[in-house]
């Protein structure tokens, strides 16, 4: 298969992490056709394995080109790993979260409306990214992502973090059993839908729990997966068409190969 597709691959940048190879991906630029076209970067897609490896290699040549990629096996954990060599895709381990401070290292998460974290501590070069859904935040990965920078040499008040594309409180309906997971001191991240549902609005509530824990700086992107289908794949949108998979796309962040 020709390394070639229709456009270039949209990366989004943070303003916070400036400066540092990253970037926020979504469908565009990649090789994949029909129901994932784009830039589908998961395993679990359906999709063409030879697509998906070219789209993985596609993703990581327009952040940090030459360094290898290394990702986990995500399953919706706090779980979070220390890459100090790279392994490659037949390697994963489970986890849904990975630090490192190995120069010339990428590292990444994929998602489809889950919210991925990019963290960056510049003064020592540690830098982590994790896949916070609503079970990952709400079960601690953030808090476990900090605590393995910490043990790296990062401090928590100069780590800088960025929360990319993910479902907006517009487009994210749950209902009882869902708000009953969550504190009563929670409830500013709902605001009551239909009879008995709630819009709950998870950028926001991973935003909190970062704070909470003393980053520095903070900073979400407000991109909507669900509601911006020609930038963005989207697993709430394709189960509401009742489509027999959706598409995932990459948040990676680099160190340099010389820092």
């Amino acid at each position: 298969m020709a390394d070639s597709a229709p456009e270039a691959v949209e990366v989004n940048r943070a303003g916070v992490l400036e400066g540092l190879p990253h970037g926020f991906l979504g469908r565009r630029g990649g090789v994949s056709t029909g129901l994932v076209a784009g830039l589908n970067v998961g395993f679990g897609a359906g999709d063409d394995p030879e697509a998906v490896a070219q789209n993985r290699h596609r993703a990581g040549e327009a952040v940090l080109p030459g360094a290898p990629l290394v990702a986990v096996h995500q399953v919706h954990s706090a779980i979070c790993v220390t890459v100090e060599e790279p392994w490659d895709d037949t390697r994963r381990p489970t986890a849904d979260a990975l630090v490192t401070a190995r120069p010339g290292t990428l590292i990444g998460i994929v998602t489809a409306d889950c919210a991925p974290i990019l963290f960056a501590d510049r003064e020592v070069g540690v830098i982590g990214a994790a896949h916070a859904g609503w079970r990952g935040a709400h079960g601690g990965v953030a808090e476990a992502t900090i605590e393995a920078m910490e043990a790296l040499g990062a401090r928590r008040d100069r780590i800088a973090a960025a929360i990319g594309p993910c479902i907006a409180q517009a487009s994210y309906e749950v209902g009882e059993d869902f708000r009953a997971n969550f504190t009563p001191q929670d409830s500013r991240f709902f605001v009551s839908g239909m009879l008995g549902h709630f819009q709950f609005a998870l950028e926001s509530y991973v935003a909190a729990r970062l704070e909470a824990a003393g980053i520095g700086q903070v900073e979400g992107l407000g991109l909507d997966t669900y509601a911006l289908e020609e930038r963005f794949f989207s697993f709430r949108r394709s189960t509401h068409r009742a489509e027999p998979n959706y598409g995932r796309q990459f948040s990676l962040i680099g160190l340099p190969f010389s820092i």
